[in-house]
């Protein structure tokens, strides 16, 4: 599990349409630094250092897993994304966006690139404004004060003024939803994308115990024989460990995500048993949906059956070896059944045949996007 760090930023702007700049930038951070907690209100100052239009700065309180050296290489793309140029000269100078470091976490850093907390921090009020705002308490970690005894000790005398246009603080994905269910057809990636979607978000994963069950690797030899028995053995550990789980949900309101619900054992169960053994397989699996917490949020990974079948070779199971793709077709048309029958389902589809999410950080932002907008 990662550790979350907390950083405090400094976003400054003085030329265009400034709000726009500075939202820009927050959704930009949120994308790519980490979830933002807080976002002090705008302030209106003098040009700082020379003569120019006046600037609106704010503060936003960040957590990331990134460490300080990498942060400031995001926040400086990030500019440069904006479309800030910047100039071989020291001197002061206008600028569509400006993101500064002030504190990262009580750390404190002197290198080539980079001084935490920001030097120049305790003498600027458009600083030290927006920041006690939504730090006040926080320590300096040299001063060994409390920011806001700093703002109070400052000697700057520039006015700073309440803007009363508001930003947007983008809700983070721990926030947006408690329980994620990932699904897809055999060999979708589910279960990688689950670990990485826990490991990003400190969220609980449940993973299904698929290779504990004795009787998958007999099904795939003797499919009419085993299909009964391994389907109630799937629908009953499923149940319970769903349900041993979520009930977590209520206790501590973290988010959640499986690589796995519990439907798929009504869509498997479809495929594979004999009409007379679905007709009672179905009155046990209705019973025990009915008692089962639904996702906030439905994630279908859509691959293609030739690479699905590529996946499958890769990894290696003995016993999935000589699946065939009618049975992965069969499979995603059940998938495609249920999801356009689920009226009260959040359902995002992700089609991954062309990405690589576990090997390309673009591909996994392209899904982690496409999760946050779901």
């Amino acid at each position: 599990m990662k550790i979350q760090r907390i950083t405090y930023l400094s976003l400054g702007t003085n030329q265009g349409n400034k709000l726009e700049n500075l939202q820009n930038a927050i959704n930009l951070i949120a994308d790519k630094v980490g979830d933002i907690q807080k976002v002090s209100s705008i302030y209106k100052t003098a040009s700082w250092g020379f003569d120019s239009e006046d600037f609106f700065n704010i503060c936003l309180k960040v957590t990331t897993y990134h460490p300080p050296e990498k942060l400031i290489s995001i926040l400086l793309n990030i500019e440069t994304e904006l479309g800030r140029k910047r100039k071989e000269s020291k001197e002061y100078s206008d600028r569509n966006i400006d993101i500064d470091i002030l504190l990262f976490d009580d750390e404190i850093i002197f290198s080539k690139t980079l001084t935490v907390p920001h030097p120049k921090m305790l003498e600027r009020k458009f600083v030290l404004v927006p920041l006690t705002e939504i730090a006040g308490n926080t320590f300096h970690p040299i001063e060994k004060k409390q920011l806001s005894i700093c703002l109070k000790n400052c000697k700057d005398s520039s006015k700073v003024s309440l803007i009363n246009d508001k930003l947007k603080r983008p809700v983070p994905l721990s926030e947006k939803y408690n329980y994620i269910a990932i699904e897809g057809n055999i060999g979708a990636g589910k279960t990688s994308l689950s670990n990485m979607l826990s490991d990003e978000f400190n969220a609980k994963i449940v993973l299904e115990r698929f290779a504990d069950n004795p009787f998958l690797p007999k099904f795939y030899k003797d499919k009419e024989r085993y299909a009964f028995p391994l389907e109630m053995s799937f629908l009953a550990d499923r149940y319970q460990q769903l349900s041993d789980d979520l009930a977590q949900l209520d206790l501590f309101k973290n988010l959640i995500v499986s690589d796995y619900y519990i439907f798929k054992s009504l869509i498997f169960a479809q495929i594979t048993l004999q009409k007379d053994e679905y007709l009672l397989y179905r009155k046990m699996f209705d019973l025990m949906y009915k008692e089962i917490t639904k996702p906030d949020l439905y994630v279908y990974l859509y691959q293609n059956t030739d690479r699905l079948l590529q996946n499958i070779k890769k990894r290696g199971r003995d016993y999935e070896q000589n699946i065939e793709a009618a049975y992965l077709q069969k499979i995603h048309d059940g998938y495609k059944n249920f999801i356009s029958t689920q009226q009260d389902l959040n359902v995002v589809i992700i089609d991954v045949s062309d990405i690589d999410f576990v090997n390309n950080p673009e591909d996994y932002d392209f899904i982690i996007n496409k999760i946050k907008k779901a």
